[in-house]
């Protein structure tokens, strides 16, 4: 049943079935907004256009019209449209009854699958073949698997629409929760088409799943997805969008699901109006702040005040309780006393909210929850609330006498550009790739033995110009840009020491390196074995440009061309020539400044010097290209 909160798994089996009827499709163009509202328009050669829409852990289906979005579209907007524009649709279907929606998208000869999560906070996958991650909308690492670029997609195991009846017997017999809620939670069901399967089948929706029988409920359920994709009544109730009625009285009955789920849904997500607000002052803002703390200040004393009251008023009790528990921990430990008191439902235990083991202090219920020292006196807990109390007077008092205070006022500071966070990578030679892809290269032989070592992992690619001395290049992740990657492995390498003009260079598997040399051989530090078949690149051109990025963090960026023009607002390109290495990074720092207002010349000089552009200018001789 499909509502507010979003679409079960029931649901998105109608909606697969009915989009699946109208293939095959092909994507014209893939849209994104700052909501994560994903749109992907849908043509047809013999039913005209259609328009998909995902909203991330929540719905998926077809709408009518298309809503207003960014005239800008996002990086994954793009990195979609590179990748699915074009291609032809050839299959879309559910991960059993899981709220995971897979659509194959073929293109040229590669076959892509395009991952929907329609759960928690949701996700938008694009994977290979294979299912190997080659972007995904957000980037996670769960304790069971993670959704990074070149991770395999995991999907969660089979749920009852995929197993046998014995299976789901088995299931059921190790299930100790009721069975409405196993069918609900456990079998994806849902609280409303758990109840109708119990109905059906004229079970006490109470009853102990271990205690059901098995076989009755698998044929209803069965049963039940059989219905919702080959005869669904889509119905529109007060409680929600139905594939079929469940036991409600329908308001409205509909030829498709889409239709009655784009009637359902808003065309886009409601959009909180901001109101503008008002220019505060600085004095004023200051004000407000001392007059909120005051009211701070004025309920913590009230607050402390009414535990302490409630400590007295309910003296036989907390006392019986300290000299309980205070018993217990000279015999148990504390982790014991919480067990039992978690297991205890009529006595001390009801009344213990929560325990603090490292305290030695636990949560009473007394109206509110009251906190109490088990190895102090009853006077003693309420001496802990006094002192809280003076403190809070003594702050209050001097809240009162600062608003009595003039608040001197000071000039408007400029807007100052935000320093960068450091990062893993930071110490390596590193750029982003135009599909925002990271490439990381080793500065010296320390490094490269480093990256090979630590971070050189399945699914990255290795890369290196074909002559001794280069950085060691590790890809994170699959790229369409292997101009960009095989221009940086050439730039930093000792091509460019040489004064060359181009270099080859290949690529390899992580598998393909090694650092165990043959019998009877010896690797030095940095160094490598590549075995098996390359894949080469020739006659790599060598140049390098270094940029300053102003926004969002301002920061020196360097590496290939294209990727640094877009990224950074001033570049400069060099190439292999006649100065030095700390010769030239000081020639680009004064160009770069050149170009430079003289109020920015102040504000970047902590991002824009000689140390910050050394660490991209390659190893030998260089000159600044016209």
């Amino acid at each position: 049943m499909a509502t507010s909160q979003g679409m079960s798994g029931l649901d998105l089996i109608t909606v697969t079935d009915e989009i699946s009827k109208m293939l095959p499709l092909w994507i014209h163009k893939v849209y994104l907004d700052e909501n994560r509202l994903c749109i992907i328009r849908l043509n047809s050669k013999e039913q005209g256009k259609f328009t998909l829409l995902i909203e991330p852990g929540k719905r998926l289906h077809l709408i009518g019209a298309l809503p207003e979005l960014p005239q800008i579209p996002p990086a994954f907007a793009m990195f979609l449209r590179k990748y699915l524009a074009g291609g032809r649709v050839t299959g879309i279907r559910q991960q059993g009854l899981q709220r995971t929606v897979i659509i194959d998208i073929r293109k040229s000869d590669q076959l892509y699958h395009l991952v929907i999560e329609v759960y928690d906070e949701g996700n938008i996958i694009l994977c290979g073949e294979d299912f190997t991650i080659i972007q995904p909308l957000s980037r996670h690492r769960f304790k069971d698997r993670d959704v990074l670029p070149g991770s395999p997609y995991l999907f969660p195991p089979a749920d009852v629409s995929l197993i046998s009846v014995e299976e789901y017997a088995a299931q059921l017999a190790v299930d100790d929760r009721d069975i409405v809620r196993s069918l609900a939670v456990g079998s994806f069901l849902g609280g409303r088409y758990a109840e109708y399967a119990c109905r059906t089948v004229q079970i006490d929706k109470t009853t102990p799943a271990r205690e059901a029988d098995a076989a009755r409920l698998y044929d209803a359920i069965r049963t039940l997805l059989d219905q919702v994709k080959n005869t669904p009544d889509p119905v529109l109730t007060r409680s929600g969008c139905h594939p079929v009625p469940a036991g409600e009285e329908p308001v409205r009955h509909y030829d498709s699901f889409n239709i009655a789920l784009a009637e359902y849904y808003p065309l886009s997500p409601p959009v909180k109006k901001i109101e503008e607000k008002k220019k505060v002052s600085r004095e004023e803002r200051i004000r407000l702040q001392q007059e909120e703390a005051t009211r701070k200040f004025a309920r913590n004393i009230t607050r402390n005040e009414e535990l302490v009251a409630l400590l007295y008023e309910n003296y036989g009790l907390v006392t019986d309780t300290i000299t309980t528990l205070s018993r217990a921990s000279n015999s148990r430990s504390w982790q014991e006393i919480a067990d039992i008191l978690a297991k205890d439902k009529t006595g001390a235990g009801k009344q213990v909210l929560k325990v603090y083991p490292a305290e030695a202090a636990v949560d009473l219920d007394l109206g509110t929850p009251v906190k109490i020292f088990i190895h102090e006196t009853i006077d003693q807990n309420a001496s802990r609330y006094y002192e809280q109390i003076k403190k809070f007077r003594r702050k209050l008092a001097g809240a009162k006498n600062a608003m009595k205070r003039e608040v001197k006022h000071q000039p408007v500071r400029k807007a100052q550009y935000l320093r960068p966070k450091k990062r893993w990578f930071d110490r390596f030679r590193w750029f982003y790739t135009r599909d925002q892809v990271l490439v990381i290269g080793g500065r010296d032989a320390g490094q490269n033995e480093e990256l090979i070592r630590k971070y050189l992992e399945g699914g990255d690619t290795f890369v290196h110009a074909d002559v001794h001395g280069a950085s060691v290049v590790v890809v994170k992740g699959k790229t369409e840009c292997w101009d960009e990657v095989t221009r940086f492995a050439a730039a930093f390498s000792g091509a460019w020491r040489s004064g060359f003009a181009s270099v080859d260079v290949y690529a390899a598997r992580p598998d393909q390196v090694s650092k165990t040399a043959e019998s009877g051989e010896y690797l030095s530090r940095g160094s490598f074995v590549v075995r098996g078949e390359r894949q080469w690149f020739h006659d790599v051109p060598l140049e390098v440009a270094i940029g300053l990025a102003k926004k969002p963090e301002t920061r020196i960026i360097g590496g290939p061309v294209s990727p640094v023009m877009d990224q950074s607002d001033l570049f400069i390109v060099l190439c292999p020539g006649t100065f030095e290495p700390n010769d030239i990074a000081k020639k680009v720092v004064r160009m770069l400044r050149e170009r430079l207002t003289p109020d920015d010349q102040k504000a970047l000089k902590f991002a824009l010097n000689t140390e910050a552009v050394a660490g991209f200018v390659p190893p030998g001789g260089s000159d600044i290209r016209p």
